[in-house]
């Protein structure tokens, strides 16, 4: 992805054009509202950030239009909750760089056409799924950012540890990185309770050592689990025999919203091959058991193969 937008601004610089309507989705903190801001600077053009539940009115897109220059880029974060009335007013603004507000109501009430300069709007979302058709169609470039590697988010971790002014040696950033989920803000947080520790506890350079007993202080396994994960697991296969059951019962189970498990905790095991989602429910997969130390069932019928049991 990232040579990809490499290659569409070198495409519109060499050009003296102005960037296409792209649209970055994504889990959250993978770093797509830094990247506005990265092909903003490559650009060399200003940058205008707002999002989506923020702009309740056409007014309030009007006033974000209308003050952008060419080739300027408008950012718009959780663009999938913009409301559906602000939607209609974008699509004449992406094409035709055309705004047409409506003034007064009644039979008072006119149309009044304002001309826009040539900008690129940038949109992040962490539901893709959620942005109509309509809306997706007019973005030139759609491009998903995926969780990070362990040696990529060591990388992360090793520049933040200089901007902090942490001494943090190459096996620290690889423990901390290999707990961070694959997510650079969960590792940059983890950074400053690893560098809090350090401070407190009287360690000058962040080791392996160090890391690890800062981050059991918090509760976070080797596996990257934090007491949430864990009371899923434990729920999913102790409470409910290994599922297949609700996220609603499962949500109950554990003493979490269901929201909460759906958005922040199951991205994290279903990646990770600790549960899989079925027709039926939620099921705990053998690597679970394995984290328990626990035997898996030696057979277990696919709900979805074989609904009839």
């Amino acid at each position: 992805m990232r040579e990809r937008l490499e290659l569409i601004v070198e495409a519109a610089k060499q050009r003296g054009d102005v960037l296409d309507h792209i649209l970055l989705s994504g889990p959250p903190g993978l770093g797509k509202t830094t990247l506005a801001y990265i092909v903003a600077h490559a650009m060399g053009v200003n940058i205008k950030s707002t999002s989506g539940p923020m702009i309740e009115k056409a007014g309030d897109l009007a006033g974000l239009l209308t003050t952008i220059e060419r080739g300027d880029i408008l950012f718009i974060d959780e663009i999938h909750r913009l409301q559906p009335a602000i939607e209609e007013y974008l699509y004449p603004a992406m094409e035709d760089y055309k705004l047409d507000i409506i003034i007064d109501q009644g039979p008072n009430a006119r149309s009044v056409r304002l001309n826009l300069p040539k900008f690129t709007l940038m949109g992040a979302t962490t539901r893709s799924g959620m942005i109509s058709s309509p809306l997706r169609s007019r973005f030139g470039m759609t491009s998903r950012l995926d969780y990070y590697t362990v040696e990529e988010l060591r990388n992360i971790l090793q520049r933040s540890a200089g901007l902090l002014g942490i001494e943090m040696d190459e096996a620290g950033a690889t423990e901390v990185a290999a707990r961070s989920r694959g997510t650079p803000r969960v590792a940059n947080n983890l950074l400053k309770w690893v560098r809090d520790y350090a401070q407190v506890k009287g360690f000058r350079t962040v080791t392996r050592g160090v890391g690890d007993a800062a981050l059991a202080m918090l509760e976070i396994d080797s596996d990257g689990f934090d007491e949430m994960d864990k009371r899923i697991v434990e729920a999913l296969i102790l409470k409910f025999n290994g599922g297949p059951v609700g996220v609603s019962s499962l949500a109950v189970a554990v003493g979490e919203d269901a929201g909460t498990l759906e958005d922040v905790h199951e991205p994290y095991l279903i990646m990770q091959g600790y549960i899989k989602r079925t027709a039926q429910g939620r099921v705990a997969m053998p690597r679970a058991y394995e984290k328990l130390g626990l035997k898996a069932p030696a057979k277990r019928v696919d709900p979805e193969l074989f609904p009839e049991g």
